[in-house]
């Protein structure tokens, strides 16, 4: 079915919308590189919307009432916000949740050192990368050192006009005949991608002099001792902020878009609806790109920790009633989708695609193969967001993930699912996933934002 382009049903109002939440949104990006900086800014902006720290109201014992709006996060790279409906908990949540992890170069816990007078950090990939791609870019380093009396250090080198930025070397193309006949998989292997800090030897020293000027410099600048990589926890990303794509400027392109753009818009879903029906949450997790896995992954139990905390500040808690309150609930898996691509149009199904401009993102499934891993949301609850959409003249679409057994991927869905809700991927089609630099639509933005409101508005 042909799907409008909702570029050509906006008036002014909608121009001037779009643009301030696009506005905003590439701001969020640019300053939220991290897990723990998205955290740090989206509580920020709960707090600005009137939301409370869960853990005071725990610690005070204070009830919690219909309107009433709180957040709580974990170990600083996970969070959930609930705004209190008036109908009992036990008829079930409207949850939007998203991931706030992307692929990047990890350090190693030992990544210093020197080698024919260059300095490197030893690096480890985290998620689903094709490894030639982070060769030669100007790369930042993000995160945080903590020290043996528990001083700890944030680091956010290479962002400023007047940083420096590191990288990745890559070979020149007069000695890479050999390179150039290897798979791509295997063109940039994962032990050769050590990022070049630094090349300048201290006076007066023998051995390892660059290593030393290094350290110094990390001492007199930062207060970091080698040995406190022991206990850090740095990212090498792409430096640079989000900028727009595109002579018309219709496009965003950045790092870190799977899955910040469904984080940020299901954020800001929550931060708008007010007095809603049924108690709106908004979930934002760590490690989605290696499996939901961890303290600070889907698979935690911290949401359910938390749900139950709520329970009992609203007095309704009991074991039974949390089982019903889960599996009574609608969700939104927001999470990105595979935007059809005319430079590869042989890996798409055309039919059965995501397209710029055409709004939201529904996948009914994803996984591989069989639709191995997937979530397989049910055709009664994929109504009614239909109606929903349609209702409030939210421009969607469905899709896959490229054609049968052409590849896959995964999302948070099927794990929420566990519980017995309704549970569906909706988000924001991409292009370029996964790499340095993505691209999305910024009227594709604009739509989910509207459709996450609609969900937690309408959804019962």
């Amino acid at each position: 079915m042909e799907r409008k382009n909702a570029w050509t049903t906006y008036e002014g109002k909608d121009l001037i919308e779009l643009t301030d939440l696009t506005e905003d949104y590439k701001e969020f990006l640019s300053s939220g590189k991290t897990e723990r900086e998205c955290v740090r800014q989206s509580v920020k902006m709960a707090q600005k919307a009137g939301y409370r720290d869960l853990e005071e109201m725990i610690h005070n014992r204070e009830e919690l009432k219909p309107g009433d709006k709180v957040y709580r996060t974990w170990m600083e790279k996970a969070m959930v916000l609930f705004q209190i409906g008036k109908e009992p908990l036990e008829a079930g949540m409207n949850i939007l949740g998203a991931h706030i992890d992307s692929p990047r170069l990890d350090l190693k816990q030992n990544p210093l050192y020197e080698d024919t007078e260059m300095v490197l950090l030893d690096t480890h990939y985290y998620g689903g990368v094709k490894k030639y791609q982070w060769v030669t870019l100007p790369m930042a380093l993000h995160g945080v050192v903590v020290k043996k009396d528990g001083t700890r250090i944030d680091i956010c080198i290479g962002e400023k006009e007047d940083e420096p930025v590191v990288g990745v070397t890559d070979l020149l193309i007069h000695l890479s005949g050999k390179q150039m006949e290897k798979k791509a998989s295997v063109v940039v292997e994962g032990e050769d991608l050590n990022v070049l800090i630094g090349s300048r030897p201290l006076k007066g020293e023998e051995k390892d002099a660059v290593k030393k000027q290094m350290t110094d410099l990390l001492k007199e600048e930062y207060n970091i001792e080698e040995e406190d990589f022991l206990s850090a926890e740095i990212e090498v990303v792409p430096a640079g902020r989000a900028r727009d794509f595109g002579l018309d400027r219709s496009m965003v392109i950045s790092y870190g878009q799977d899955d910040r753009v469904c984080a940020f818009t299901s954020l800001a879903a929550m931060l708008n609806v007010e007095e809603p029906e049924r108690t709106s949450c908004c979930i934002l997790v760590d490690k989605e790109e290696i499996g939901s896995v961890g303290a600070t992954g889907m698979h935690s139990r911290f949401f359910e920790n938390t749900v139950a905390e709520v329970m009992a500040l609203n007095g309704s808690y009991s074991e039974l009633v949390l089982r019903r309150t889960l599996q009574n609930s609608y969700m939104l898996s927001s999470d990105v989708s595979a935007a059809f691509d005319p430079n590869y149009p042989n890996v798409m199904e055309k039919k059965n695609a995501a397209y710029f401009g055409k709004g939201l993102v529904l996948n009914k499934y994803t996984g591989s193969r069989g639709k191995s891993g997937s979530n397989d949301a049910n055709p009664e609850f994929i109504a009614k967001l239909r109606r929903i959409f349609d209702d409030e003249k939210v421009a969607f679409q469905t899709a896959e993930l490229g054609k049968v057994d052409q590849g896959g991927g995964g999302t948070i869905a099927y794990i929420p699912a566990s519980y017995g809700m309704n549970v569906i991927d909706c988000g924001v089609a991409v292009l370029s996933m996964h790499a340095p630099w993505e691209i999305t639509s910024k009227s594709d933005i604009y739509e989910v934002e509207k459709g996450y409101e609609a969900f937690l508005k309408n959804c019962r």
